[in-house]
């Protein structure tokens, strides 16, 4: 059954940082990112969204994901109301885009978070954080949990 390890980095560097250890753990298409679009490149990423660039072919989001760059599986700009820009990768992206009404906390909630945790991931990313989870079988889960908790990782949880 799998599990979902979540948690949150002040840094998009850190996170990161903590995405690329993963990813030499051999955790790859489990990751998900989720960061608020603080304008770091000169792109709008909503109409780039909108057009279909994405992370995975390197345009729309000017690296502003860094070591998530990646993260091919469903990646891009979304706009979601009352938060702005959000750049998502990863599996957790593609539900997003479909639940975009109900914000990031609903999104997570379908994920696997409770709702109580999820609201307050939300509110993490509106702050400005940088949201980081992998969704692996139980026997893994513990690994990403060390890997994401020694690179910093805030409020790391394992659902």
């Amino acid at each position: 059954m799998p599990n979902t390890v979540i948690c949150t980095f002040q840094s998009q560097q850190a996170a990161d940082q903590a995405v690329n250890e993963l990813r030499n753990n051999a955790f790859d298409n489990e990751i998900s990112v989720l960061s608020p679009d603080k304008g770091q490149n000169n792109n709008n990423n909503t109409e780039n969204a909108e057009r279909g660039d994405n992370v995975g072919n390197g345009t729309g989001t000017g690296g502003v994901l860094g070591g998530a760059a990646g993260l091919a599986l469903g990646a891009g700009a979304l706009a979601i109301p009352g938060l702005g820009p959000i750049i998502a990768a990863g599996p957790i992206a593609g539900l997003l885009s479909g639940v975009a009404a109900g914000g990031i906390a609903g999104g997570l909630v379908d994920y696997g978070i409770p709702k109580e945790r999820s609201e307050y991931y939300e509110q993490q990313i509106q702050e400005g954080d940088t949201l980081v989870s992998v969704k692996s079988s139980s026997n893994k889960v513990n690994d990403a949990a060390e890997i994401l908790r020694g690179q910093g990782g805030q409020d790391v949880e394992v659902h």
